[in-house]
């Protein structure tokens, strides 16, 4: 149903993640109107032929507080009826000043208690418990003892907070996931003094492959739910989805529905697992309370979550029915570049290197089968434009060592002091001890 032009529209944080595009391409083809907000001019959706408002942010990775200040200004506007989160930041402030948000647009997100079930790591791990649904062997720093198995080392929480971190948290660093080279114990106090808090340790699963349940839960109950399986990531050895199947798994179902259950949930959530060869079950790697990276994907695949959230967000009877299509592939162009480039520069001891010909093969074969893409579409080609430019500036402002551009997902690619997040980019840098840093798998963020 198209709207009236003076009708509350949707205001949506821009990042370089093709998320934010993916709700403007949903929802401003029926009529809603939409203001995208960001630090940076530079991010692909304020070029998008559906952004109808570009507004000026201060960063939310460098000052919450500022953020959420203007944020709540924006939403005080009559032509905003409510904001979809696409950061752990994002999320974290409209759930922290939740009863503020209310009283001027819908507020389609948990309350902050529940989010800290999510955000905290250790909450999380203990709801999962709860739910009984499996999760790798874990334990905080200070309580781990085994360090001949391969493991990684991560921050216990997805955002630097102060209701995590205190007063101090924007100084604070809390640092990416990192691969430990086993039988190497690292310096515990060296690693919390860096980190600002005791982070967590986790044993290694073996299998690159990523399998995520996405849900849009309303007071507890499932409205629509999608699943896919991440076949290449941003490196050789996992991190944020360049390659992604549609599929269906009814164990992948059940276990991302107990878990979310078990918090009474509402609102948004990507609930990642990786599967165990050793015992063929899904373990829990973590929950991104908010819109992924790969959303472009889910849309394609008929699983159209913007407007889901946005009739949510009205009260609006939802018609999902589950009948996403299975079996279908989907590409972020600058991933599979971001894959290739990992095969030849970096090295993962405990993940196999593809050779560069077989890499090279298999994102031919998908693209030529798969012809499916987050940014390059033929009715709104600008942030496709837009996102190719930002990585070749960046990649030149490596090279020549000068500053790179703003990049909203830059965060998460070099283990930024606020958030673990990438899709954040939803990505998060993990990698060997001692190696340069990367994004791997076991925890990224979609």
């Amino acid at each position: 149903m198209h709207r009236h032009s003076g009708d509350p529209g949707v205001l949506v944080p821009g990042i370089d993640a093709p998320s934010t595009v993916a709700c403007l391409r949903s929802l401003r083809p029926r009529g809603v109107h939409t203001v995208v907000a960001s630090d940076s001019t530079t991010t692909p959706s304020s070029c998008s032929a559906y952004c109808d408002e570009f507004v000026t942010v201060p960063d939310a990775t460098e000052d919450l507080t500022a953020y959420g200040d203007v944020l709540l200004e924006l939403a005080e506007r009559p032509d905003v009826g409510t904001i979809i989160p696409v950061r752990e930041e994002d999320v974290y402030v409209l759930a922290d000043r939740k009863e503020e948000f209310a009283e001027v647009v819908e507020t389609n997100w948990p309350d902050a208690e529940t989010l800290r079930r999510v955000q905290d790591r250790v909450e999380l791990f203990a709801a999962a418990d709860a739910a009984d649904v499996a999760v790798p062997e874990t334990a905080l720093l200070d309580q781990w003892d085994d360090w001949d198995q391969e493991t990684i080392v991560k921050p216990r929480y997805t955002v630097a907070a102060p209701a995590y971190l205190g007063s101090d948290a924007d100084q604070i660093e809390i640092g990416s996931t990192e691969y430990q080279t086993p039988g190497t114990a690292p310096d515990s106090q060296a690693v919390v003094d860096k980190r600002g808090h005791v982070p967590l340790v986790q044993e290694r699963i073996p299998d690159s492959r990523e399998f995520g349940f996405f849900a849009l839960y309303d007071e507890g109950e499932p409205v629509a739910t999608f699943q896919h399986c991440q076949h290449r990531g941003w490196k050789y050895c996992g991190g944020p989805s360049a390659y992604r199947e549609s599929v269906y798994d009814s164990d992948l179902e059940a276990a991302g529905r107990a878990l979310l259950d078990e918090l009474e949930w509402h609102g948004l959530a990507m609930v990642e697992f990786l599967r165990d060869p050793v015992d063929d079950e899904y373990k829990l790697m973590e929950i991104n309370p908010r819109f992924w990276s790969s959303l472009p994907f889910s849309v394609r695949a008929g699983a159209d979550f913007p407007y889901y959230y946005w009739q949510q967000a009205n009260g609006e009877p939802i018609d999902s029915d589950d009948t996403y299509e299975v079996g279908i592939g989907g590409h972020l162009l600058r991933g599979e570049l971001s894959y290739l480039h990992s095969v030849v520069t970096e090295d993962y001891p405990m993940v196999e290197r593809p050779s560069f010909s077989d890499a090279a093969r298999d994102i031919a074969t998908s693209l030529v089968s798969e012809p499916r893409f987050d940014y390059a579409v033929p009715d709104d080609p600008m942030p496709f434009v837009r996102d190719g430019l930002n990585l070749f500036q960046t990649w030149w402002g490596t090279r020549s060592g000068s500053d790179a551009p703003d990049d909203g997902e830059r965060s998460s690619a070099s283990g930024d002091r606020r958030s673990t997040d990438p899709d954040r980019a939803d990505q998060r840098s993990n990698q060997p001890h001692g190696s340069p840093p990367s994004q791997a798998s076991q925890g990224l963020d979609d």
